[in-house]
């Protein structure tokens, strides 16, 4: 008979938020699981480095105070948003402007059970944002009369229910907002910068669903980042689990609808398997399965004598003057990332790396001070970061590909993290049906991938 450590109902390949909250979704329904990691840690994706006492992550990839998954999920009820200042910073016309500002922070529902903790911390952080206004951005982004249409376009679109942005025609994302009446500039200096750091997609061919999707989620909450690094959010979820659930270093090198054959571990029996892993991993072990295209994403970190901007604010470069698409002080925004007195800047290209002297020459201008001082602590890229949602992009691919064998992760949702939870919810739904096993807490719920 095989050891009861190498079998479980379910067997989730893939420890990143995706496979993480399956898991959760699945034990809590009292389903046995096991979830195999190839990497030393959870996370995937969002991982973080340690170096010299900051904490820098891998892929500088933005959250959003209204992502409804951060709130759903079990286990991320002690999650510590930590909020940028309202509105951006937009680089135009060679200098910092401010841009419109979201004016109230709509909820898609209360806080209820685990999840209300981090929600009220979220809340508390937000009211104690700092807003020191930099020198150099005093002027604010577009006329009066531009910044009043953009605040009344936001507002209906955060009052807009998800179903009737889905009914909208789906055209890429530049295409659609060009063809929406709105002004030239507005779109360049502010929609189009903003848009690019949230979808990583420099282009704008994402599904223009997709951006609504995304702009409403900007209008309705606060862009942020995980207290500590991005690796706190999946961590809280493994810690979240029955000890043993996850098991890490320990490669899936060949899946079926009963088993998963592993490099070194053995075999391990089951009644289904999850695939949680990114869009390649699963192609590979999983051969047919489509595997996207991909937006390149290079993160570089930075220190500095003195911290370049003493305010929490993400800037956006709308002049597309440097390879940089958007750049922050992060340690004003998380201070826990960096040691006492040293500030952390992270910057985000979407591409290859380039080379140091344009990147810092870049950040010169954008921060409107030198750079010679800094000193650079990691690059991270990673050419297969965040894949592409061209339109037409089917919001819900099928996470059950047949009985016993399913897949999850932001390939099968929205590239974001929300998408990456809640295609993980949608899978254990599907487990759970086919195992005829009630699905309590494990609710269908709208389509709320923002």
């Amino acid at each position: 008979m095989l050891e009861p450590t190498h079998h479980a109902d379910v067997i989730i390949v893939g420890a990143g938020a995706a496979g993480l909250s399956a898991a959760l979704q699945l034990t809590g329904a009292g389903v046995s699981t096991l979830v195999l990691e190839a990497a030393p840690d959870v996370g995937g994706r969002m991982a973080t480095e340690q170096v010299d006492g900051f904490r820098l992550d891998r892929i500088g990839q933005l959250l959003s105070t209204s992502y409804p998954e951060l709130r759903r999920t079990p286990g991320l009820d002690a999650l510590e948003l930590r909020p940028f200042s309202p509105g951006v910073l937009v680089y135009n016309e060679g200098r910092l402007q401010r841009s419109w500002e979201p004016r109230t922070t709509l909820r898609t529902g209360p806080p209820t059970g685990r999840s209300a903790r981090g929600a009220f911390t979220a809340a508390r952080a937000l009211a104690s944002a700092p807003r020191v206004r930099s020198r150099t951005a005093r002027t604010p982004l577009g006329g009066p009369l531009d910044q009043a249409r953009l605040g009344a376009a936001f507002t209906r679109l955060a009052a807009t229910p998800v179903d009737r942005v889905l009914a909208r025609p789906e055209l890429p994302a530049l295409d659609a907002l060009l063809s929406r009446g709105l002004p030239n500039r507005t779109v360049e200096t502010f929609l189009r910068p903003l848009l690019s750091a949230l979808l990583c997609d420099p282009g704008l061919t994402t599904s223009s669903h997709c951006a609504d999707l995304a702009l409403r989620g900007y209008a309705r909450g606060r862009l942020c980042v995980p207290a500590g690094g991005a690796q706190t959010l999946p961590r809280l979820l493994a810690s979240a689990l029955p000890p043993g659930t996850v098991r890490t270093g320990v490669k899936a090198v060949d899946i079926s609808t009963t088993s998963v054959r592993t490099a070194g571990h053995g075999e391990f029996t089951c009644r289904g398997v999850v695939l949680a892993t990114g869009a390649r991993q699963a192609a590979e072990l999983l051969p047919g399965l489509r595997m996207p295209d991909f937006h390149p994403v290079t993160v570089l970190h930075h220190t500095a004598p003195h911290a370049p901007l003493a305010e929490p604010a993400l800037i956006l470069d709308a002049d597309r003057s440097g390879p940089v698409a958007h750049t922050a002080v992060l340690s004003e925004v998380d201070p826990s990332r960096a040691p006492a007195g040293r500030p952390l800047i992270t910057s985000v290209v979407l591409g290859p790396p380039p080379p140091q002297a344009e990147v810092r020459a870049h950040l010169a201008r954008l921060y409107g001070t030198s750079t010679t001082g800094w000193d650079l602590l990691a690059v991270h890229h990673d050419p297969e970061a965040v894949p592409t949602m061209p339109a037409p992009h089917d919001l819900r691919r099928p996470v059950r590909l047949l009985s016993g064998l399913y897949a999850c992760g932001d390939h099968r949702d929205t590239s974001t993290v929300q998408g990456a939870l809640f295609s993980g919810r949608r899978a254990a739904r599907a487990v759970l049906r086919d195992l005829g096993v009630q699905a309590v807490g494990v609710e269908e719920g709208a389509l709320v991938a923002a």
